[in-house]
Parts: C-alpha cells; structure tokens; sequence
C-alpha cells in the first residue's frame, strides 16, 4: 500500500515513522510513503502558499494551485489514487473506515494549515473529508499520522501476528478485554484465576463479559449499536443487576 502525505512539514511525518511497526513497514516495504510540500510548487519566488481569505475574516487560507499541483504529482504514483483531506468537518475516522481506507491500495493525504484550505482543492481533487474527532488542531499532520498508523495494521505484513486485528478495541464492536502477563502474582496484584485453568471455554467467556463490562461503562453507544447475541444480552443482564448493587 502506498500513502503520499500533502504536508508543509515533511520531516514531522518522516520522523515519526522511523520508529516501530510502520518504520519496520517501510523498511521491509509492506507500505511505501512519501511527501509532498506544496511550497516546491508554488509560483511565488518566496514559496508563499497562503492569502487573506475573500469576504474577510481572520487568518489565512492555504492556496489552491501549490495544493493541487502537490497532488496531481501524488496521483502520478499509482493508476488509483484516493484523496482525502483532513478536516474537522468531515466524517469521522473509526475502525470501520480504517478497514475501508485499507481496501484502497493508494491513499493521498491533505495536511491543511492555518484557518484552511481553498475550497476549490476540495472540489476538484478530494474524494473524502476526514475528521478525528470533535476538536480542532493547527494542522492535519497528527491526523494524518492516525490514520495511517490505523490503517497500516490492516495491510498484510505489516504485523507481525496477521491475527493482532481481529481480537482488539472495536474489531468486534467491543472494547478489548483485560490482558494480563508474568508473574501470576506480585504487590500489585493477581492475574484472574480463569486465565490460569486452562480452560478455554471459561476464557473466552470470561473475556467477553469483560470487553461487554469495559464497552457498557466507557462506550454505552457501542452496545446502543449492536445486535447482541443471545449471550451478550444475558451477560448484559448480569453487567447491569452487578452495577447496580
């Protein structure tokens, strides 16, 4: 998988994955990254990409030649790129569009600046707007960094364990259970004796009830969602009477 990052800071992209799972990634080349600064593609003899917006008001917006100049030569890399800008009015990154962003085998990423981006960017070039959540930030690299840290564990080989995707915080609709590792015991406590009989069937049940108990008091709008089992809702049952008391 490729991603091609739109960023005013480059290195603040590259540094951060020169280290663990996604430096591994590039490095073994399960995923190719590179970025793209629009201040090489600007027709100002200072690299200006930036001017007071139209109709006034505060800040300044982030030109739109340098931007779509940027990505034209993004879209150069691959015969199927997909744009996305990030944005906080756009939908909402989660589990389900990290999958989907994986489908894809190129993705371009916007980093806007400054109080945003020129609108005609986002209608000639972007695909999709894409948020991490309801807050704003200075620029798109962080979010940038998110979804391709997100994403990346999707692509083959870039986990060690192909396994590691499936039993985690939202791949069921759950939050992940409790995990516990060596000593059994110590001044800070005790691993659960159900992890230790060997008994598979109590485990698995035992974690299901846990990842049920986590998602009810951290992300009730999880079960909201969810079409339970006929387990889940016993155990749901169980959660709520025990909450109670």
């Amino acid at each position: 998988m490729r991603f091609d990052i739109v960023t005013l800071f480059p290195s603040f992209i590259k540094d951060a994955f020169s280290y663990g799972v996604i430096g591994r990634a590039i490095k073994n080349r399960k995923i190719e990254l590179e970025t793209w600064d629009p201040r090489k593609f600007s027709d100002d003899p200072y690299g200006r990409i930036d001017d007071r917006p139209y109709g006034g008001g505060p800040g300044m917006i982030m030109q739109a030649r340098p931007l779509i100049k940027s990505i034209e030569a993004a879209e150069r890399k691959s015969k199927s790129p997909y744009v996305v800008s990030m944005c906080p009015k756009g939908k909402l990154f989660n589990h389900k569009k990290a999958q989907e962003f994986a489908s894809k085998p190129h993705l371009i990423l916007i980093c806007g600046r400054y109080e945003g981006i020129d609108q005609r960017v986002l209608d000639k070039k972007v695909h999709e707007e894409c948020s991490i959540g309801d807050y704003v930030l200075s620029g798109g690299e962080i979010p940038a960094l998110i979804i391709i840290e997100a994403v990346s564990r999707f692509v083959p080989g870039v986990l060690g364990d192909p396994d590691s995707t499936t039993d985690e915080s939202f791949s069921n609709g759950l939050l992940e259970y409790p995990q516990f590792t060596r000593p059994e015991s110590d001044d800070y406590g005790e691993v659960p004796d159900v992890l230790l009989s060997g008994d598979h069937k109590k485990i698995l049940q035992w974690r299901l009830k846990q990842s049920m108990l986590k998602t009810y008091r951290s992300r009730p709008d999880l079960l909201d969602q969810r079409e339970l089992t006929e387990e889940e809702s016993t155990l749901l049952e169980e959660i709520i009477s025990e909450e109670k008391e």
